[in-house]
């Protein structure tokens, strides 16, 4: 047994936690034991931390080695209190020194820390960067001999990962010792290309301590049964989703814990709300990012003592609490990548001999088949590679300011060893790297000559720049029509989509932009749910080509089982996926109506459908291909015939006209594939994405500053004076690793040419096509709202609104009603008068200024256009009374307005009220524009 190989001392201690090895112990103690780096890849729950701690607290008990001599990395998301309560435990029965270091540690723990070292430091891949020019600290660091890197896969295709490799480098170049590494990992696709990312030097060994038994994995789509209409009508949705509600609350009842995952914020907020809608007590929490810390390590502690039986989470949760009684993982939607099932779904079963049983609850025909391709993928593990940032610009940007805080001056030639050492730079050029320096002196960060020379706004923009996570900012979204407060929207949101009279969801319901201001959006609701844009949908993980293109063959399978016989279909889906019998008849089902309309799109064939003033591609390219596709198109399409809309899905593109032009969209497809990068550049520097990434590479690169916000009217200029630059090339490249595919479109671009793929253009709208049109993402909506009801919300909100009436002829009388509540006649008790103004009722002050208009005192020009705004309401007042009181009672509607909307002739007063809520509306959208 490997635990023989260990510490006698320490295998006495071993005991008390576990009666036999884990399998990760068993593979991975030994070569570690040897000296040996190692990627350790395997499940939660099966003592991973502990694979890798235990020979090392072997290697401190016997050599008893100067601190600080091992360091563990983890992402601040995983850093959770079971992980540092394993470790504290461990450490506290050795006998050995264990601190952690984070962002919130206080100055007087990181004093005790650089005084008194322990020998084992915990910290972050962005607290590493802090204390690598440490003075104090950076000699302890000088003694450490093995760093173990945990959730590898979290960051190894982030730009946290990037920054975490050359910190590793900066590291190795301080310390005495070439430490060992020993890197920890979920089962990842490109497991050689993870360990040579850890450690690019040195050989690795890949330990793979996976069982083949892990995984339970089924789709599922819930049949209606009779009381989910009632459910449906109690919660405002269809009667498909009421299904899918209630069968979440039973699979939830029968269990003992379940972790529910939703794909978004909104939606686990969405799903929460219905289901407490049907049932109060539930006994169910929501956890996600935009919560309060306070409120998930509130439903973290209710789970873990069972006093809840589900958390609805987003992937906040998917690293977070080791809870070993979670029996079941319920995940809403298809879970978009296969790691991610493979992650959320291995959270449930811990234990060796425990199976992890995962269920996908499915919604409309995309997402069955969807679902379907990734839990067969996932059980096989059939894992997507991973796509690293190469050569990220910024983030060698601010390694290079850290090295100067380093050594205060370090040689050019150095600094440029030290980097390409580092995985993702093993390419960089040395001109690339020049570039980059020089780019910094021009920003005053770095004094540059034959050497790279620290620089006092060096050292602040480096501390203020440790994380590479862009600061998001979020917007308040507030209901026009009754002043509510409807939630928020993500900065990435807005600066794709915020324009004025742009429809999005948000809660479940559609809303209209009238206008933003600040941080906060001012909408109205709408009754257009299927035209609207799902608040959420930056959140989106993309869907992978190579699900995507599953999904085609599998379409085609059944195409070709159709011909012989429509029942077999469905035994021979079943049996090639784990699916319940619903979903795949409703598999079959949308193929033979498929087939009945002529043609299906399948993995080889592409079919554009002509419909309305849309073009509907039907391509199962997957997300970035279909993305990287459709802005190819229309950056072409637009040249030639202005502007061209573009929505696309992992299986769609869907181009929308002003005035159609089919023959040009095959000609398009004719263009020389390697021409795509070029137009796409074009297209894309002069898009509201571009310039969204640009802001936080600029940030990154200390050109802007970190608390900077992004104003679209500055932002042109700002772009077009870096044209060129290292941050303009790396805003491009991130676009490029990040939301496009541009290689993988190029290749279908041949095969299409080649006619290795098919097109078939055809009129009208297919099944599939209807699928696309109708937008999935309006799932577990409410039904649509009808304008009656909209208008109604304006009306009540306007009808109680207060007005203050005051005296214009005395002075001395003022009195506050609702509108509502104004009678027909009315007159100051005063002197009688019934020249009354109407203003807000904060504004007390304008009784003094009436005052003393009467006593013919003169008045400042401000008081001036006080009397002048508050006569022209009392002469209104007088002629039209109560109604204008209504219409001054409208957001913005000055005097003036108010005039012109009185003058104008309404059979209704609805029609009246219409005409103050379309100022109301013109008053929002413009206001930014007038000189305050």
């Amino acid at each position: 047994m490997v635990f023989e190989l260990l510490n006698p001392e320490l295998r006495k201690i071993v005991e008390k936690r576990f009666k036999e090895p884990t399998l990760p112990q068993k593979l991975a103690i030994k070569p570690i034991l040897e000296g040996k780096n190692i990627l350790l890849l395997a499940q939660v729950g099966t003592g991973k931390t502990e694979s890798a701690m235990l020979p090392l607290f072997h290697f401190v008990m016997e050599q008893k080695p100067n601190p600080i001599s091992i360091l563990y990395i983890t992402p601040l998301k995983s850093l959770n209190r079971d992980l540092l309560d394993r470790l504290l435990w461990w450490c506290n029965e050795i006998g050995i020194e264990v601190s952690v270091r984070h962002g919130d540690t206080t100055a007087y723990e990181r004093r005790q820390q650089a005084e008194f070292p322990p020998q084992l430091l915990i910290t972050t891949p962005e607290t590493l960067q802090a204390i690598l020019p440490g003075k104090v600290i950076r000699e302890h660091l000088k003694n450490i001999k093995w760093v173990v890197v945990d959730e590898v896969h979290e960051i190894a295709d982030s730009k946290r990962g990037t920054q975490l490799t050359l910190a590793l480098e900066r590291l190795k170049a301080l310390s005495e010792h070439d430490f060992q590494v020993i890197g920890l990992s979920a089962t990842v696709g490109s497991p050689e290309e993870v360990a040579k990312f850890i450690c690019p030097q040195n050989s690795v060994e890949i330990i793979r301590a996976v069982t083949s038994k892990t995984m339970d994995i089924k789709v599922i789509n819930p049949k209606i049964e009779a009381g989910d209409i009632r459910i449906g009508e109690k919660v405002f949705t269809s009667t498909e989703t009421a299904a899918r509600l209630r069968e979440i609350m039973e699979l939830i009842k029968k269990s003992r814990s379940v972790l529910t995952f939703t794909n978004t914020r909104e939606f686990a907020e969405i799903l929460s709300s219905r289901i407490k809608t049907l049932d109060r007590d539930f006994p169910a929490g929501v956890h996600h990012s935009s919560l309060s810390k306070d409120v998930r390590i509130k439903a973290e502690k209710e789970f873990k003592e069972e006093k809840i039986k589900s958390i609805i989470s987003t992937s906040s949760l998917q690293l977070g609490i080791d809870i070993g009684s979670v029996d079941l993982v319920l995940q809403y939607m298809s879970p978009r990548t296969i790691s991610q099932c493979i992650q959320r779904i291995g959270r449930s079963g811990h234990g060796a001999e425990k199976i992890s049983k995962g269920i996908i609850i499915s919604t409309d025909e995309d997402d069955i088949f969807e679902s379907a391709v990734i839990a067969r993928k996932a059980l096989k593990e059939e894992l997507e590679p991973l796509k690293f940032h190469e050569k990220s610009l910024d983030v060698l940007a601010h390694q290079i300011v850290g090295l100067t805080l380093d050594y205060w001056k370090i040689e050019l030639q150095k600094a440029y060893d030290i980097v390409r050492k580092a995985y993702p730079y093993r390419q960089l050029s040395y001109t690339e790297f020049l570039e980059v320096c020089k780019q910094l002196q021009d920003l005053g960060l770095v004094f540059l000559n034959g050497e790279i020379k620290k620089k006092l706004r060096g050292f602040e923009y480096y501390y203020s720049n440790l994380s590479t996570i862009p600061d998001t900012k979020q917007f308040r979204v507030f209901n026009t029509l009754d002043n509510s407060y409807v939630g928020v929207l993500d900065e990435e949101f807005i600066a794709l989509h915020g324009e004025t009279n742009t429809n999005f969801i948000l809660k479940g319901e559609s809303y209209r932009i009238i206008s933003i201001e600040e941080d906060k959006v001012m909408v109205e609701p709408t009754v257009d749910i299927e035209a609207s844009i799902p608040g959420w949908e930056g959140e989106l993980i993309p869907v992978p080509f190579e699900v995507a293109q599953e999904v085609g063959h599998l379409r085609r399978i059944i195409k070709e089982k159709l011909e012989e016989d429509g029942k077999e279909a469905v035994e021979l889906i079943r049996a090639l996926y784990p699916m319940d019998e619903n979903s795949a008849r409703k598999m079959v089902k949308i193929i033979k109506k498929q087939v009945e309309y002529g043609i299906v799109p399948d993995d080889k064939t592409i079919l554009i459908e002509d419909f309305e003033n849309s073009v509907i591609l039907h391509a199962c390219f997957g997300s970035m291909v279909n993305e990287t596709l459709g802005r190819f198109l229309i950056a072409l399409l637009t040249a030639r015939m202005g502007s061209v809309g573009l929505r696309t899905d992992p299986y769609r593109i869907v181009l929308d006209f002003q005035a159609k032009n089919l023959e040009l969209v095959k000609e398009i497809l004719k263009t020389d594939p390697e021409m795509i990068r070029n137009y796409l550049e074009i297209s894309l520097t002069k898009s509201n994405l571009f310039e969204w990434k640009f802001v936080h590479v600029a940030k990154r690169f200390g050109a802007i500053s970190r608390g900077a916000d992004y104003g679209k009217v500055r932002m042109g200029k700002i772009i077009d004076s870096y044209v060129g630059t290292p941050i303009y090339k790396e805003t491009l490249k991130e676009l490029e690793i990040e939301k496009l595919d541009i290689e993988r479109t190029a290749e279908i671009l041949r095969k299409i040419q080649k006619d290795e793929i098919h097109v078939v253009f055809k009129p009208g709208l297919s099944p599939i096509g209807k699928l696309g049109i109708k937008r999935k993402y309006a799932e577990v909506v409410g039904p649509e709202r009808p304008e009656v009801e909209i208008f109604d919300l304006f009306r009540k909100r306007l009808m109680s609104t207060k007005v203050r009436l005051v005296c214009v002829n005395c002075g001395e009388w003022t009195r506050t009603f609702k509108v509502k509540d104004l009678p027909k006649e009315i007159k100051c008790s005063k002197c009688e008068a019934k020249l009354l103004g109407v203003v807000h009722p904060s504004r007390t002050e304008i009784t003094k200024v009436i005052k003393k208009k009467l006593r013919g005192t003169s008045l400042t020009d401000e008081e001036d256009k006080k009397f002048d705004r508050v006569m022209k309401s009392a002469d209104m007042f007088l002629v039209y009374g109560p109604k204008a009181a209504i219409a001054l009672a409208g957001k913005g509607v000055g005097p003036q307005t108010a005039s012109r909307i009185l003058a104008k002739f309404h059979k209704t007063e609805d029609d009246f009220l219409r005409d103050i809520l379309e100022a109301e509306r013109l008053y929002l959208k413009n206001k930014r524009f007038w000189k305050v």
